[in-house]
């Protein structure tokens, strides 16, 4: 069955154009999977799958307390796989199309303040490379929304300064076009022409942000760097780099934004996705109310 788990990512990469990180995420589930199907029920054999054993597995996840998002992603998965092996003609019969996927409550991201990324921002200098380096994406994240595997993997052929835009490749190999703002295209070129050479180390890179070997950075090093900065800021919210992505989204949307154009610069390909910001607005103002009208709050 492990064999079969190779077949369906080579399946996901060549067919569905899917990124690694996604690939390796339905990988990890089905390893689970299996795992249960061949150690707890000691099945061998894809083809002797029944309904009641993906239920079966269900019900362990949920015995041994598995987040009902984790639960719902393997199945996810489990779907996923199954319906491949159907249409494969490795199997006879989808066992998994009957079993429905619960609907999960939609959990509201983290968003910062604009006075608290003007804090973290404030914090930024570009005395380095490396301080110049960080300085540039966490500018760049800000004012284009991109996701954290875009900027990491941002390359120099995608820099469009002198029209103020840059192009980048999101979910499923789709590129768009975002604005990119006069600061931050000047903090980007300052570190490209002034650090980014020292750390190339006369070698060349297609990639616009490198580590110390010269290589891209990875998105395991932004994440440490963000988390510390915002320690530095004093924000004590749980955060991500992610998280200057929602904020850029609910920023905008804040001052007037057409939700569309969101849309659209985020990459979204449904705009019920980005529709989860105007719940973050609302959320504010019921804040902003509660904590200001003199009967706020007050039951």
């Amino acid at each position: 069955m492990i064999n079969l788990i190779t077949e369906f990512c080579h399946y996901l990469a060549s067919e569905k154009m899917h990124e690694k990180n996604t690939i390796d995420s339905y990988k990890n589930d089905l390893e689970n999977y299996v795992y249960f199907l061949e150690n707890k029920l000691l099945i061998e054999d894809i083809k002797h799958v029944t309904t009641d054993d993906i239920k079966k597995y269900l019900a362990y996840m949920k015995k041994v307390k598995y987040s009902a998002s984790t639960m719902s992603r393997e199945l996810s998965s489990i779907k996923a796989f199954h319906k491949f092996l159907h249409l494969e003609g490795i199997v006879k019969e989808n066992v998994a199309i009957v079993i429905s996927t619960p609907k999960k409550d939609k959990k509201l991201p983290t968003v910062l303040s604009v006075e608290e990324v003007m804090n973290m921002l404030n914090l930024l200098n570009d005395d380095g490379p490396y301080n110049a380096r960080n300085h540039a994406m966490v500018e760049v994240m800000y004012a284009c929304g991109l996701r954290v595997s875009e900027l990491v993997n941002l390359k120099i052929s995608e820099l469009h300064l002198t029209s103020k835009m840059i192009s980048t490749t999101g979910k499923g190999s789709k590129e768009r076009l975002v604005p990119i703002n006069d600061y931050a295209s000047k903090i980007l070129k300052n570190y490209l022409i002034e650090h980014r050479p020292k750390l190339l180390k006369k070698q060349s890179s297609p990639y616009v942000f490198l580590n110390n070997l010269g290589e891209p950075i990875s998105r395991q090093s932004f994440f440490k760097f963000i988390k510390k900065l915002c320690l530095d800021a004093g924000i004590e919210k749980e955060i991500s780099p992610h998280t200057l992505r929602h904020s850029f989204a609910t920023h905008l949307l804040e001052a007037g934004t057409d939700l569309r154009l969101i849309q659209e610069m985020l990459g979204h390909e449904d705009i019920s996705t980005t529709q989860i910001y105007t719940h973050l607005s609302k959320q504010k103002i019921k804040n902003v109310y509660n904590s200001s009208h003199p009967r706020g709050g007050k039951a």
